[in-house]
């Protein structure tokens, strides 16, 4: 009977752990210093679920999976609870630009001050490149006081662009901060923000400041011109978002199982869930994937925004030494994707009831 209870209770804690991908499910670079021994991605894939366990647990989490899917989009437009959290979720679309300099002001002053590029693996020296660093703190610093935001994010959009093309392609491990730019560039600082409190007082008759200042009436241009692309914001961010998640899950795990395995092993984690160490890592490379691929088609967009969440919040607590900065955009993007939405061109808008009208309303700029 002890032995039977035993089994049945690994079974259930190996069930969970490949349905939400525990702590693996981290930026390996940025926890291991060793690349690991080189693997044939198919070969380890294949060796993993060839063993009956791990093949049955495999395919029964991703049955529970379909078939969860499958039975909240049968009911889904009877649930009243959804429309409200969604009219409720609507309300907060001008809080959005605010969300997004967050998540990217703090971890570019972060880098600043310590030295690496968008992402912990591109160190630089501070005392040789003087530059690079106020750079970034002057990005982080003028994009969390939202002053002249656009233009600033401007600036950071192509800075990771040379980064990109100029210094070293890696910087792809921080491909979340390319939406926000984006984003941002679209949406201004919203509020509470230096341009929405600068504007108001340049605007208003008889005021001091506005006889000196000479950008006020661009700002209202530019909110003017990019109105159009607002509602389009959210696509941007899921999509960003998703493309992230696939990258972490194909690229860091699935096709290089040798470093994912050293994480596995580094922080014993067949010790919280006594499974093979192989197949944490497909189970976490497959539920990234699978996240990611639901975000970029805009299905079932806030439920894959809110698992997002859950996956970084116990990456953090599963992985001391994981840097805390380099995950905050990712934080910050979840939080905006699960307050808009799918936005347009997303399988939740084909198949979904909105919750205002034809439309959410998106983030405004001002």
């Amino acid at each position: 009977m002890v032995a039977r209870f035993r089994s049945a209770a690994t079974a259930v804690l190996a069930l969970l752990a490949t349905l939400v991908a525990r702590p693996v499910a981290a930026h390996v670079d940025y926890v291991t210093e060793d690349s690991g021994d080189p693997m044939d991605a198919v070969t380890f894939v294949v060796d993993v679920l060839s063993e009956p366990f791990n093949a049955a647990l495999f395919a029964g989490s991703g049955l529970v999976a379909l078939v969860g899917l499958a039975a909240y989009l049968w009911v889904r437009p009877t649930i009243v609870d959804v429309v409200v959290l969604r009219e409720k979720l609507a309300g907060y679309g001008d809080l959005v630009p605010w969300m997004l300099r967050l998540a990217v002001g703090l971890p570019l002053v972060g880098a600043g001050f310590q030295g690496y590029l968008f992402a912990p693996t591109l160190s630089f020296n501070t005392a040789v490149n003087p530059f690079l660093r106020v750079l970034f703190i002057g990005l982080g610093f003028f994009i969390l006081f939202g002053l002249g935001t656009r233009i600033v994010s401007a600036v950071g959009l192509a800075t990771y662009a040379w980064v990109f093309l100029a210094v070293d392609s890696s910087v792809v491990l921080a491909v979340e901060y390319v939406p926000v730019f984006v984003a941002l560039v679209i949406l201004g600082g919203g509020r509470p923000s230096a341009d929405d409190m600068l504007l108001e007082v340049a605007s208003t008759p008889g005021s001091y400041y506005g006889r000196i200042d000479p950008v006020h009436h661009l700002k209202s241009f530019l909110d003017e011109s990019t109105a159009p692309l607002r509602r389009y914001v959210p696509t941007v961010l899921r999509v960003g978002m998703g493309v992230s998640f696939v990258y972490l899950g194909l690229i860091q795990k699935l096709a290089d199982p040798g470093s994912a395995l050293l994480v596995v092993e580094k922080y014993d984690l067949t010790s919280v869930v006594p499974v093979d160490p192989g197949l944490w890592v497909v189970g976490a490379g497959v539920t990234e994937v699978a996240v990611g691929l639901a975000l970029i088609a805009g299905f079932f967009t806030r439920g894959a925004a809110a698992l997002s969440f859950v996956l970084f919040t116990t990456t953090l607590f599963g992985l001391p030494d994981d840097p805390v900065l380099a995950h905050v955009a990712l934080f910050g993007m979840a939080s905006a994707v699960f307050t808009l939405g799918s936005g347009p061109l997303s399988f939740d808008r084909w198949v979904g009831r909105p919750a205002l009208g034809d439309e959410e309303p998106v983030a405004a700029a001002d």
